[in-house]
């Protein structure tokens, strides 16, 4: 129950604040995002009302209240702005006691202030409404009124009878039934229900399941007002409704001994494994590191012995047969278990929203957010890793970048300044970008900056734009003349840098002056399978991913051309390209130097290529990709090296970081350019 109620709360409090803020952003609610966060808010009322987390009960059931009325009586001033905040806000709340809850903590702040602040908000909206409901039936008859305010109470009390049959698939449905208790005991001078042992026997699900849940109770309400409340009921199939002339029927249960009239809630309920067979299951992140671990080691092994030089010109038909075999399961497994801990970017997307939401309000901007490839899938540690990077790249580009409305009237921009958050996947990369149509950054006040805190570790003539920029992640380093509560004391983007390169990922700024910046995050592959080209040079062997190559062929010496600032290019049908010989690149010792020897591979990342020279081609391989150590990867040569991966014969290869080639490359950007 504790990890159920954890689970669908966590999930109804995402979709609540994108219901919110999606509604706020358009100045409207609609009918169906009024139910919707009705629904919301009455199944957390309901289910933390059966844990006995009053807390949370009673701030839920406040916001509960207040959309029943405006979704009742329609009233046509409502203040969206404060109706945001209030509902955001209790969402806070509910999130930091569920943190409580997670932590073994106990649920113990009162949430009396924002129910305070939720019922003022209310009366206001009831004396300025031009449809108010009546009092006279009281606040419990109201709230779930289908008369929509002409309801009149009844003094004598009725009994009914009610059997509840939820969906086939829903599974607890003792459990669930133990929630309906709950939401009607407020609204019955007496409950009645069998079966009678939901609470402490896991069986009785199999009963609800066959015969439904039988309740019995007396109320004031009419019998349209109890089915609403019945009907709220979740995973409910089916609800049979009946008056009772008499108590006849309740007596003779009684008699029997087989309904419980007094229900209670065990916080200690250990539910049988037979009762549940959930379909979903939480499992630790670390069995399936070693899980992929394993996965990669098979793919080793598989390849050592498929490619065994001792079997090499023999005839071994059956044996190649079952190679294949073992070769394609083996396929399929790495392809589950990759698949298992890859995760899309949207829920991490979505938080967003409210990043943008709070600092367009603190700030006093008009901002927006738009998110493009929110459906990319990234590994599950990529995701816990970037949250917190992205969270102070988009404040920073609220606070520093986006403009206040008068700044833009005056450069003739659009009020409403617009952050893009976009994610997509180059090569074996996923690329995350944050862009914004500010003001861009200052690249003079930067470097003076950077000057006045000797930060400058070459002459500041050769410094490219690129690098200029990259001095807003050092640790302190801010040019904002005020603290306040976004920015200025120098923290923060230095966090961005930290946490993207522990997974082995970088950063890059581009800005232009008056349009706006863009803050692009490439993340590399840590631990993954993929299949490489295997080339040579000397004695050192370099894996290329498929993915990003062209072409290869071979050239003579005199097809080189040397540009002005010693760059070699090659001229390929009608374009030049530029020329890396990876011997020079790494400082690897062969005999093969003259292009006319080796082979030429082109290479492309994005838009960009260039052509690599190797000694030779060894072949395609299905290669694991290992993360190189961080102390390795700041190593002069280590430059353009993505990974490293074990080969069949045991020897290790590097994996080659085509795009960092390609942007490094003699320390500028490499495009190609008409002969």
């Amino acid at each position: 129950m504790f990890e159920v109620f954890i689970y669908e709360t966590n999930q109804l409090l995402e979709q609540l604040e994108q219901i919110i803020i999606k509604s706020e952003n358009s100045n409207f609610y609609s009918s169906n995002d009024i139910d919707e966060v009705f629904r919301i808010m009455h199944t957390i009322k309901g289910s933390s009302a059966m844990m006995e987390y009053s807390s949370i009960s009673a701030l839920s059931h406040s916001v509960e209240d207040l959309f029943c009325f405006i979704r009742e009586a329609n009233p046509s001033l409502v203040n969206f702005s404060q109706l945001t905040d209030l509902v955001l806000k209790s969402a806070d709340f509910i999130k930091a006691e569920i943190g409580k809850i997670q932590d073994g903590g106990k649920t113990d702040t009162d949430s009396n202030f924002l129910i305070d602040e939720i019922n003022a908000f209310l009366e206001n909206l009831k004396k300025n409404s031009s449809c108010v409901l009546s009092n006279s039936a009281g606040p419990r008859v109201n709230f779930y009124g289908t008369e929509k305010g002409n309801l009149e109470e009844v003094n004598a009390k009725k009994t009914y009878k009610a059997v509840l049959c939820f969906e086939d698939d829903c599974k607890m449905e003792n459990i669930r039934a133990i929630a309906v208790i709950q939401n009607i005991k407020d609204y019955a001078a007496e409950i009645f229900y069998s079966p009678s042992n939901i609470n402490d026997d896991n069986e009785s699900a199999e009963i609800i399941r066959i015969d439904g849940f039988k309740i019995y109770f007396k109320t004031d309400c009419n019998i349209d007002t109890v089915r609403d409340i019945l009907s709220q009921t979740i995973f409910l199939k089916s609800l049979s409704l009946d008056e009772l002339d008499s108590d006849d029927e309740i007596a003779e249960i009684k008699n029997c001994g087989c309904i419980n009239s007094k229900p209670s809630i065990n916080k200690n309920i250990q539910l049988k494994s037979k009762s549940i067979n959930q379909k979903m299951i939480s499992v630790n992140i670390s069995k399936l590191d070693s899980l992929m671990d394993l996965v990669g080691e098979l793919v080793i092994s598989e390849s050592m012995l498929t490619n065994n030089l001792n079997l090499q010109g023999r005839q071994l038909d059956y044996f190649n047969k079952a190679a294949r075999q073992h070769r394609k399961i083996i396929n399929t497994l790495q392809d589950i278990v990759m698949s298992i801990r890859m995760v899309s970017l949207s829920a991490t997307f979505q938080k967003m929203n409210r990043i943008v939401r709070d600092a367009g309000k603190a700030l006093n901007k008009n901002i927006r957010l738009v998110t493009v490839g929110e459906d990319t899938e990234v590994d599950k540690n990529i995701v816990e890793h970037i949250s917190d990077p992205l969270m102070h790249i988009i404040r920073n580009a609220a606070d520093h970048g986006i403009e206040t409305v008068q700044e833009r009237v005056h450069k003739n921009k659009e009020e409403t300044g617009t952050i893009t958050l976009e994610a997509k996947k180059s090569g074996g990369d996923v690329l995350i970008i944050v862009r914004d149509d500010g003001r861009g950054l200052d690249k003079n006040k930067i470097l003076q900056k950077a000057k006045k805190n000797g930060l400058l570790k070459k002459p500041e003539s050769s410094l490219t734009d690129r690098e200029i920029y990259s001095f807003i992640y050092l640790p302190g380093f801010s040019t904002c003349e005020k603290v306040s509560e976004f920015s200025g004391r120098g923290v923060g983007m230095d966090v961005v840098i930290k946490n993207i390169g522990k997974i082995g990922g970088s950063v890059n700024v581009d800005s232009v002056a008056g349009e706006g910046t863009v803050v692009t995050i490439k993340i590399p592959l840590t631990l993954a399978i993929m299949n490489g080209m295997i080339v040579k040079v000397g004695s050192s062997t370099y894996t290329i991913p498929i993915v990003n190559i062209v072409e290869s062929f071979i050239r003579r010496e005199e097809d080189i051309i040397t540009d002005p600032d010693g760059n070699e290019l090659i001229l390929i049908r009608g374009e030049c390209y530029p020329v890396l010989r990876l011997y020079k690149h790494f400082g690897v010792e062969t005999k093969k130097q003259s292009v006319s020897e080796g082979i030429i591979m082109m290479v492309e990342n994005e838009d960009k290529r260039m052509c690599i020279l190797v000694d030779e081609l060894i072949g395609e391989q299905q290669v694991v990709v290992k993360a190189l150590p961080y102390y390795i990867k700041n190593f002069k040569y280590a430059k353009g090296i993505e990974g490293c991966t074990l080969l069949s014969d045991g020897s290790i290869s590097l994996i080659l970081d085509v795009s960092e080639l390609l942007n490094s490359y003699n320390g500028r950007e490499m495009t190609a350019c008409q002969a």
